[in-house]
């Protein structure tokens, strides 16, 4: 188990999954012109993982089983990092936590992007300043939802 507390950390990760999702997506629309196909393209490249390569061929195109299984990895692998980030941060100040999450969601960037290319190397396309961003968003989400879902009522 966990130090702190484990609701707040699938609260967290829920939060910064989603805050992440929607960053990345705002990104992806004012500085590309590849919305909405990008988001099908990193929504199969998510999916692949559980369902296989077979999944990766374009057409990049809306499959709602795709999307489904996208949206569940990513929210299993984002409640996985909560976990882990709530033992770096249990006994953190906020200002603190925020700082670690920053890190930490550049250390998960660098994990996901160059670390699991090794076995799954389509999303070596998806290294990209909007994505490392975006896990800079993610990291610091993630601190703050947890340390204020973590904290005692009342304080």
């Amino acid at each position: 188990m966990i130090p702190g507390d484990a609701r707040a950390a699938v609260y967290a990760g829920i939060a910064a999954g989603i805050a992440a999702g929607a960053v990345q997506m705002v990104l992806w629309s004012i500085f590309t012109d590849a919305m909405p196909a990008i988001l099908y393209r990193d929504s199969r490249f998510a999916a692949a993982i559980v369902l296989g390569r077979g999944v990766l061929p374009p057409p990049a195109s809306f499959d709602v089983q795709i999307m489904l299984i996208a949206a569940v990895v990513h929210f299993a692998l984002a409640i996985v990092y909560a976990w882990l980030l709530a033992c770096l941060i249990a006994d953190l100040r906020m200002p603190m936590s925020l700082l670690v999450g920053a890190a930490f969601g550049l250390c998960v960037y660098a994990l996901n992007m160059y670390g699991f290319t090794a076995v799954f190397p389509w999303f070596a396309s998806s290294r990209d300043w909007i994505t490392a961003v975006t896990h800079l968003v993610f990291g610091v989400v993630l601190a703050a939802v947890y340390r204020i879902a973590a904290a005692p009522a009342g304080r």
